[in-house]
C-alpha cells in the first residue's frame, strides 16, 4: 500500500484528504515516514537530506502557494516533483489585501481602538483620504495581484502594476518598473513570490525611495520585506502605516513591530475561508494521487 505523509500540518482535521486517498488505496501518516512516497508539508524545510532519508519519495506537495521551504534544485535532482496549490484562496487573498487597505486609510483600528477607550472623536483615525484621489502600487501581478488590481479599481484607486513576468500587467492597471511604482504610490501593497531575488525587496532603500506618508500591505510572504526596515521607517514618520498577514518570523518572537500604533497585523489569515480550506487540503490529495500514478502534476514547481 503507498503512504503519503502529512509531514506537518497545523489544521485540526485531516477527513478532506482520508477522503480522497484511502478509498484509493492510500495510507496516510502523520509525520515524517521513511517509505512515503508523496511528503505533504505546510511549514516544514525539505531539503536533501530529508529527501535522501525518503528514498521512495516521488513528490513534494506543499499546503499552499508558496514554496520558498522546499529545495526545488534538490528535489529535481533526485527526480522529485514539487507541486504547490496556486489557486485555491485568489479570491480570500485578495479581499483580504483589500480589507487591509481600507482599514489603513479609513483608520478603522484606530477609530474602534479610541471609542473602546471613551474618546468619542471622528478625528481620531488621523488624516482620512478619498479613496479616488490616491494611487495603488501592485508589486506582483499574477493570480491574486491580478485579482486586487480589479477590486482596487472597483474602489476607484489610480492602479500601477509591475511584475518580473512580462506582460503580466493588465488594465485597468498601468506597467511601471518597481522604482516608479514605488514613488508614486500612496500605498504599496506586496503579492509577489519569495526566492533570493526578491528577499528584502522592500528594504530601508525601497522604503526611502516611498512617497511620505505612504502605507505598506503584505498579505504574500514575509520575507519580501525587511521588518526592522519598516519598523524603523514607521517610527521616523516615513510610512503612514503598515498592514501585515505575513512576517519573516511566524509567529513572530519580537513584537515591537506588530504592537505598532500605527500597524494592522493578522497572523497569516488572507488565504482562510471554510471553502478555500476544504479547496486546499482536497487538492493536496488529488496531487498526491497524480504523482502516485506516475501521472504529472496539475501545478509542479519544477520539471522533470
Amino acid at each position: 500500500m503507498p503512504i503519503v505523509a502529512i509531514v506537518d500540518c497545523r489544521h485540526a482535521s485531516f477527513e478532506p484528504e482520508r477522503s480522497v486517498l484511502e478509498p484509493a488505496g492510500v495510507e496516510i501518516v502523520l509525520g515524517h515516514h521513511e517509505d512515503a512516497e508523496v511528503l505533504c508539508v505546510q511549514y516544514a524545510v525539505v531539503d536533501g537530506d530529508l529527501l535522501d532519508r525518503t528514498p521512495r519519495c516521488r513528490g513534494v506537495v506543499r499546503y499552499g502557494v508558496g514554496y520558498d521551504s522546499v529545495d526545488v534544485e534538490a528535489a529535481t535532482a533526485r527526480g522529485v516533483w514539487v507541486v504547490n496549490v496556486p489557486d485555491y484562496g485568489t479570491a480570500e487573498v485578495a479581499d483580504h489585501a483589500l480589507a487591509l487597505i481600507l482599514g489603513l486609510l479609513r483608520g478603522v483600528t484606530r477609530l474602534d481602538r479610541a471609542v473602546r477607550g471613551g474618546d468619542w472623536d471622528f478625528e481620531a483615525g488621523g488624516e482620512l483620504r478619498r479613496l479616488s484621489e490616491l494611487t495603488l502600487g501592485v508589486v506582483g501581478c499574477g493570480r491574486i495581484g491580478s485579482a486586487v488590481v480589479e477590486r482596487a479599481a472597483a474602489f476607484g484607486f489610480s492602479v500601477l502594476g509591475t511584475d518580473v513576468r512580462a506582460g503580466a500587467v493588465r488594465p485597468p492597471a498601468a506597467p511601471v518598473p518597481l522604482a516608479e511604482l514605488l514613488q508614486r504610490s500612496d500605498v504599496v501593497t506586496l503579492h509577489a513570490p519569495l526566492d533570493e531575488t526578491t528577499r528584502h525587496l522592500i528594504d530601508a532603500d525601497a522604503l526611502a525611495r516611498m512617497r511620505p506618508g505612504a502605507f505598506l500591505v503584505n498579505t504574500a510572504r514575509g520575507g519580501l520585506a525587511d521588518g526592522a526596515a519598516v519598523l524603523a521607517a514607521l517610527e521616523a514618520g516615513r510610512l503612514a502605516g503598515a498592514a501585515l498577514d505575513v512576517l519573516e518570523a511566524e509567529p513572530p518572537a519580537d513584537l515591537d513591530l506588530v504592537s505598532h500604533p500605527r500597524v494592522i497585523a493578522t497572523p497569516h489569515a488572507a488565504w482562510f475561508s471554510r471553502e478555500s480550506m476544504l479547496q486546499l487540503k482536497r487538492e493536496v490529495a488529488r496531487e498526491a494521487l497524480r504523482v502516485l500514478a506516475g501521472e504529472r502534476p496539475r501545478s509542479p514547481v519544477n520539471q522533470l
